[in-house]
């Protein structure tokens, strides 16, 4: 069976390099799956949960936003975020959601409102990805 080249890649770190049989991506017009032979796309990722399938079994990381470049035999992921389960503190990613939370009833500009917005989504698909992977 035919299988893609899964790269996710941080401005710290290459976090995974393995050939997969599929991924499941959180891109910006929704949940984006994606075999062996897709079209080459090139689109925008935001947070949440990204899920591979490799020998039957299926994993998953939390990831912030970034880019995804996918092509025939592989999938390339640039993202500032990217925890598998087991690398997510929940007790930081609860304080996150609620610092996020009490700066959103304060007045900001668009860019900080942004910003905000942002942090709160990464750390509730850290919270996510967590509780659903890990009771």
């Amino acid at each position: 069976m035919a299988t893609l080249k899964l790269e996710i890649v941080t401005p710290e770190e290459k976090i995974y390099s393995e050939d997969v049989d599929m991924v499941t991506l959180p891109g910006a017009e929704g949940e984006l799956g994606v075999y062996p032979k897709h079209v080459p796309v090139l689109t925008t990722l935001k947070p949440g949960e990204l899920r591979v399938v490799k020998d039957g079994r299926e994993t998953a990381m939390a990831v912030g936003e970034g880019f995804v470049e996918i092509k025939a035999d592989g999938v390339s992921v640039l993202t500032d975020m990217a925890l598998e389960p087991e690398k997510i503190d929940i007790a930081a990613a609860e304080k996150a959601v609620e610092r996020a939370q009490a700066a959103m009833k304060e007045d900001h500009t668009a860019e900080e409102v942004a910003a905000i917005q942002a942090s709160l989504q990464k750390a509730l698909a850290q919270l996510h990805v967590k509780r659903r992977r890990h009771g």
